[in-house]
């Protein structure tokens, strides 16, 4: 898991793990800056490697970095839970990166929208729904093929927290269950897009 903020999304796939709903096993965190999420890693007894973007020379070397880490790891799937840092995906990890974005992609994406900003853009265009998207990751923002998406209403009187809130809730089912869908071997992509054999 590649995160750089307070560590919720790790760690409610950590929860789904130890409940027994998610056939799967963190084998390696790498955070982007000291950030919550490291404290909660470290909590649960995970392994944590803390790879500073603006201390690399180039996104080359920070690119191989993680690489090396996720190799060393063995890791089979790379779940992105809010990591701020841009980062190459090498062949080797095509479609075996996922990311979760808190709108309905291919709105409200690209560079600079993270976080609240996502969510300031979406009550500022006046949308009557917003929701979340888990995609493969590729080397453009947000680019990558859609997994599956899930939606929530905005309510009138919204501020961002309230519908980052209730977006977050609909996180927490999307994500699990894409990773279900990889690990069963369920998804592949075709002329761009995700299929989800039954």
């Amino acid at each position: 898991m590649l995160l750089s903020g307070g560590g919720r999304t790790l760690e409610n796939i950590c929860d789904e793990i130890d409940a027994g709903r998610l056939d799967a096993e963190v084998a390696v965190v790498i955070t982007s800056r000291q950030c919550k999420g490291i404290a909660r890693a470290e909590a649960r007894g995970l392994t944590v490697h803390l790879v500073p973007y603006k201390e690399m020379p180039d996104i080359e070397m920070y690119s191989a970095r993680i690489v090396e880490l996720l190799d060393a790891a063995g890791v089979g799937l790379v779940i992105q839970a809010g990591f701020l840092s841009l980062w190459h995906i090498p062949p080797q990890y095509d479609q075996r990166v996922m990311n979760i974005h808190p709108a309905l992609l291919p709105k409200f994406g690209g560079r600079g929208m993270w976080g609240h900003h996502v969510h300031e853009a979406v009550l500022a265009a006046g949308e009557t729904e917003s929701g979340c998207t888990v995609h493969f990751v590729t080397n453009e923002y947000d680019a990558g093929p859609i997994i599956l998406q899930r939606t929530a209403p905005v309510q009138p009187g919204d501020d961002a927290d309230a519908l980052a809130a209730r977006v977050f809730a609909q996180e927490c089912i999307a994500y699990p269950q894409a990773i279900r869908l990889f690990a069963a071997g369920k998804l592949s992509v075709r002329n761009g897009a995700v299929v989800i054999a039954e």
